[in-house]
């Protein structure tokens, strides 16, 4: 896997008119960064700076190839990596631009490694490398941000992106590949792998630990006597999120197929943001109403009282769709004046009605050893009804923060 250190992974960034975008390729990089600058990935390349130019604030920059940027005096004092600046051990930043007395307007020059060198008012000298600053001009950064692989039925076709469980468990380019596709579609398989208890939760400590909930560390998802929950039933399940009655909602959740034999209980899958995009483009009102409209959402039980208030779709600060709320079982007897109501119940009505839309949804059967792994606040699931009586059924689940998988995935990127 080519590394590519500068990266953020596709967690918002899907406007309500985003088209169902194509991968991305990542160029390689060349060997040996001209400064160290502290970091653990490779940003090494073949382009170095041949101009600089002090302009009041800024520091304009021209590399070899004649792209430019420009970045402000304080930026590049506060981001100096020297050992006076960065914990030689720790890599994080020591420099207090608070105890720093006016740094003034810096002597810039490139020197002859082709890096940009900032002689300030106090005679520290700064040295930054010409592919790191290249990789952090403000445009970079915007275009560098990748957009998810948004998905339909017809996308779909030839099943969810997989990797096989030894690829997986016992390789990093495995693992890697399954990381990327999983963080790019929001949904990803493993395959041909045991039907061993507990197998989801090494599984998840194989990226870094499962997140605890009210339903524990890892929870199992069969028809019970006393059920708590919609998913310990053997009845039908709607495309939802789930537990969008915490604050912060699980991230990704990974279900492990252990014995299916039952008839029915094929495996829903829907892209939410998909279907977020087309209710924007069908009906601007209704989707403007289900992301400002907040919702109240409540789990109880005898131990558990846990809700929260949030829209059915929610947004950035960049007003890109960010995360999906949607799960009618425990969505809350919320006082709501009539003329709320119209609004609400017609945009959450198309809305689930286009959850349903055989264009946007999957089925499919998961068959032991086989497990799906989804983002929760993006990928909508749920299954078919399923027979008891015909046969066991026995899947095992657990959620794992996003922090996690895009840590383990950068990490493996490095190469």
């Amino acid at each position: 896997m080519t590394p590519d250190p500068h990266r953020a992974r596709p967690r918002n960034g899907v406007g309500p008119q985003a088209a169902l975008a194509p991968d991305s390729g990542v160029a390689a990089a060349a060997p040996g960064p001209v400064v160290d600058m502290g970091e653990f990935g490779a940003y090494a390349g073949a382009h170095r700076i041949a101009a600089v130019e002090g302009d009041g604030e800024l520091v304009r920059v021209t590399w070899d190839d004649g792209a430019t940027a420009a970045f402000h005096r304080l930026w590049l004092r506060d981001n100096c990596a020297c050992a006076d600046c960065r914990h030689p051990q720790t890599r994080e930043r020591t420099v207090k631009l608070v105890d720093i007395a006016e740094p003034g307007r810096p002597e810039v020059v490139a020197d002859g490694d082709g890096a940009l060198t900032c002689t300030w008012a106090d005679g520290h000298v700064s040295r930054f490398d010409p592919t790191w600053l290249r990789q952090r001009r403000p445009e970079a950064d915007a275009a560098a941000q990748p957009t998810p692989r948004l998905w339909t039925a017809q996308r779909m076709a030839d099943g969810l992106p997989s990797v096989d469980h030894q690829s997986v468990m016992h390789t990093d380019d495995g693992l890697c590949r399954w990381l990327d596709a999983l963080s790019r579609d929001g949904a990803a398989l493993i395959t041909d792998g045991p039907s061993d208890l507990n197998e989801v939760v090494r599984v998840a400590e194989r990226i870094g630990w499962p997140r605890e909930t009210n339903f524990g560390r890892h929870f199992d998802v069969q028809s019970k006597p006393n059920p708590n929950n919609a998913a310990y039933t053997a009845i039908r399940l709607e495309p939802h999120v789930d537990l969008p009655n915490w604050q912060r909602s699980p991230d990704f959740q990974f279900l492990y197929c252990l014995e299916n034999e039952a008839e029915g209980g094929e495996s829903l899958l829907v892209d939410g943001f998909a279907v977020a995009g087309a209710l924007a483009q069908e009906d601007p009102e209704a989707y403007e109403t289900l992301c400002t409209l907040p919702i109240d959402f409540r789990f109880q039980d005898a131990d558990n009282d846990i809700r929260f208030r949030a829209p059915v779709i929610g947004r950035d600060a960049d007003g890109q769709v960010c995360e999906i709320r949607f799960n009618n079982w425990i969505r809350d007897a919320q006082p709501m004046a009539p003329e709320t109501a119209e609004r609400f119940y017609r945009g959450y009505r198309r809305f689930w009605e286009l959850l349903r839309d055989p264009a946007y949804m999957i089925r499919f059967p998961l068959k032991p050893g086989c497990m799906m792994a989804f983002d929760n606040l993006r990928v909508l699931h749920g299954r078919e009804e399923f027979f008891p009586n015909t046969g066991k059924r026995h899947l095992q689940g657990c959620y794992i923060d996003r922090d996690l998988v895009e840590s383990r995935l950068r990490v493996l990127e490095r190469g």
